[in-house]
């Protein structure tokens, strides 16, 4: 299991966590395989229904027998129940729709990273009084980079990362970045549900290839 230094360090230097979840368990590998190889080393599944935790777990034994270097993140973890059965089958880090303090606790007394989903100000100010360093500013597209721009300056120690409707455009993801965002959750934009229901893998690879290009040379 990845510390959170190690967490935070592997999302920003790829600027970038693409997320996705998929109900077949060959599918959800595969996609692993296809992110992995355009180069990302930090990838979060998302925990939706009845079969994520068992996709997840065969997920980090394919990543621990394939894919030296990537880390493995849970999303949409909502209470304490659901993080100690993702961390007991290997899960790298923790990412929340909101900010849920009892998860905050157990991550930071366990130096587990623990991104939540904070809109306001209010719960952002208790995440970071509860030890959290990484904030999903979430849903991105409503709130928007002008909003980012107005509140960053008053949580200067913090990392923020917009995730919900984030484009894969130049411009968009440009404009993110002049905000202040150290990185940007990708979830159907670039892993979309026509693409993993006719197992495009290939265009899936060249996506995200095209898309961490796009993110480093903003970056530099």
């Amino acid at each position: 299991m990845a510390t959170t230094q190690q967490a935070i360090d592997a999302i920003v230097q790829q600027g970038m966590l693409p997320l996705y979840f998929n109900a077949d368990e060959t599918v959800s590998v595969e996609i692993l395989r296809a992110v992995y190889k355009a180069g990302v080393k930090a990838i979060e599944y998302t925990s939706r229904g009845e079969a994520a935790l068992n996709n997840f777990a065969k997920m980090v034994a394919v990543r621990n027998a394939e894919m030296p270097g990537l880390l493995l993140g849970i999303g949409t973890v909502k209470n304490l129940t659901q993080v100690k059965e993702y961390l007991a089958v290997g899960a790298d880090f923790l990412v929340s729709p909101g900010y849920v303090a009892e998860v905050a606790e157990y991550a930071v007394a366990n130096d587990v990273l623990y991104a939540p989903g904070c809109m306001t100000p209010t719960e952002i100010i208790a995440a970071e009084t509860a030890g959290v360093r990484f904030i999903k500013l979430f849903p991105g597209d409503t709130l928007g980079a002008k909003y980012l721009s107005a509140i960053k300056p008053v949580f200067p120690n913090l990392i923020f990362m917009p995730t919900g409707g984030v484009d894969t455009t130049k411009e968009n993801i440009e404009s993110w970045f002049k905000a202040g965002v150290s990185a940007v959750g990708m979830g159907s934009k670039l892993i979309s549900k026509e693409l993993m229901a006719n197992k495009d893998y290939a265009t899936i690879e060249s996506a995200t290839r095209e898309v961490f290009a796009t993110i480093q040379s903003i970056k530099k």
